[in-house]
């Protein structure tokens, strides 16, 4: 799952959202990810992700510390689940403004992250040349036409690293409070995404809520001695299912009263536009 820069193979991936309101930030999302990458190219590779967010800056990257096991946590908060079902793929799109490319380091990966896909290959001289992938315009133009109110970020690796990489954790303002997504669209060439393709999955799919009532989802079990900065972005609960097989290309998505109501029967495939 996710898209590749270069020939790569991402297999068990853990996919997380919850929605909270922050003591700080106000009305957030907050997104986790966490995959087993095998980087098939020569040189470096990157995964790419698009979240549905406003204004995002290094600061929305959530540092896990030594506390590697978050989402494995997570799930072994709620096996043993059923097998999700596919479902229908739905469709949105819209227009948005850009803020240029910021670079920066994040646990294994340099990370360029831009609101207008289109600045990033020309900001790749920032990555560190060993962690520098071949990026291919075609893929970079299919962000701006088809998520053009998205933050796109390029998560830059070399095999090695990769293998070692903690859970990436990112708050953010959502576009829509009330839609949580999770970046699961599908391709490993490099290239642009088959949006007409089945993909194979191989997924654990997570969602919180604070709003969520007495007796929903289960209680996750965190280390003791986290630091609050982290811990006040993790939720206490989760609901969540595990998706193999082959689905319609696209993310995940539920609606916020779906979730409140503790029916991941309504998680569906979401495509763009």
């Amino acid at each position: 799952m996710c898209i590749s820069t270069a020939p790569a193979r991402f297999s068990g991936t853990t996919l997380y959202a919850g929605r909270q309101r922050h003591p700080e930030h106000g009305l957030i999302h907050v997104v986790g990810y966490q995959n087993t990458a095998a980087s098939h190219a020569e040189g470096p590779n990157a995964m790419l992700l698009h979240l549905p967010a406003v204004g995002m800056t290094p600061k929305n990257f959530i540092s896990v510390g030594h506390h590697a096991d978050l989402l494995e946590r997570m799930v072994d908060a709620v096996r043993p689940v059923p097998v999700g079902e596919p479902a229908v793929m739905d469709w949105m799109g819209g227009v948005g403004p850009s803020r240029g490319v910021q670079v920066f380091e994040h646990d294994v990966y340099t990370v360029l992250l831009a609101d207008d896909p289109t600045l990033i290959p020309a900001a790749l001289g920032q990555v560190p040349h060993r962690k520098r992938p071949h990026l291919t315009p075609e893929l970079f133009d299919f962000y701006a036409e088809r998520y053009p109110l998205h933050t796109i970020a390029v998560c830059c690796f070399h095999n090695a690293q990769a293998q070692r990489a903690k859970p990436l954790f990112m708050w953010y303002e959502p576009l829509d409070p009330d839609q949580l997504v999770l970046p699961a669209l599908d391709c490993h060439t490099g290239g642009a995404p088959d949006l007409a393709a089945d993909v194979e999955v191989d997924h654990w799919v997570l969602f919180s809520t604070d709003e969520a009532p007495d007796g929903w989802g289960e209680p996750v079990v965190y280390p003791s001695g986290m630091r609050h900065r982290l811990r006040e972005f993790l939720p206490p609960r989760v609901m969540g299912a595990r998706y193999e097989g082959r689905l319609p290309n696209g993310d995940f998505v539920i609606q916020h009263d779906e979730l409140l109501n503790g029916d991941l029967g309504e998680v569906r495939r979401l495509g763009p536009s």
